[in-house]
């Protein structure tokens, strides 16, 4: 499955593109600043990033610059209000691989998304393993030797961040950044909810709760 980082700080945007995104089987983190952007594109975590230019802190231009000059490669296609061709050269210019303007209709971002990452070079990876347990990531179905059961939209998402990062300890905080994004209530018990959820699906066996830490993937 494709990741996909979003750096927008209009929640309202940012939560529209991130569903839209998902919903057509893409992975999507959300960031809401220029410094948090850069920090997490240089990660190399990403095979595409969606970048607005007005990003407090640091704008898109600097963050794309800070990218490129740590030789991240990563595509970047431009989401932004500013619709000057000074702005839209400077982008193209600066490394950008696309530009956009606000307003937008999803279909096109989604059609130039998709574009980008058609020259990846290695194949899509469709299914996660994990001893017995295999989550496809294309119909959301989780298979055990009990039974195969569908999932849904926050329940993939929690057990796909699982199976990325199997006997790994994994915090709430953290859990709650990758499935729920960038904006979160670090005091929800969300997280419990749904990894009791989860475990009702496939096995109280295959999470382990790690006390005063968080929860792993069994190994």
């Amino acid at each position: 499955m494709s990741r996909i980082l979003i750096a927008e700080d209009e929640q309202r945007i940012a939560s529209f593109v991130e569903k839209g995104l998902r919903a057509n089987g893409y992975s999507t983190t959300i960031v809401s600043d220029g410094d948090a952007a850069l920090a997490t594109a240089i990660t190399g975590d990403f095979d595409l990033i969606v970048l607005d230019l007005g990003l407090p802190r640091r704008d898109g231009f600097e963050v794309l610059q800070g990218m490129r000059k740590a030789n991240v490669m990563t595509p970047v296609i431009i989401l932004t209000a500013r619709d000057s061709v000074h702005d839209t050269v400077a982008g193209l210019e600066g490394g950008a691989d696309d530009y956009m303007t606000k307003p937008f209709r999803f279909e096109e971002l989604l059609a130039r998304v998709r574009l980008r990452l058609r020259t990846e070079r290695t194949p899509e990876l469709t299914v996660l393993r994990h001893g017995d347990l295999t989550l496809d990531l294309r119909t959301r179905r989780v298979t055990t030797p009990q039974s195969t059961e569908d999932l849904t939209a926050r329940e993939f998402s929690l057990l796909e961040l699982f199976l990325r990062h199997p006997g790994q300890v994994l915090a709430r905080e953290q859990i709650l950044s990758h499935v729920w994004g960038y904006d979160f209530d670090p005091g929800s018990n969300v997280v419990d909810v749904y990894v009791r959820t989860v475990r009702r699906k496939i096995g109280a066996d295959y999470i382990e709760t790690v006390r005063g830490m968080g929860y792993r993937l069994s190994t």
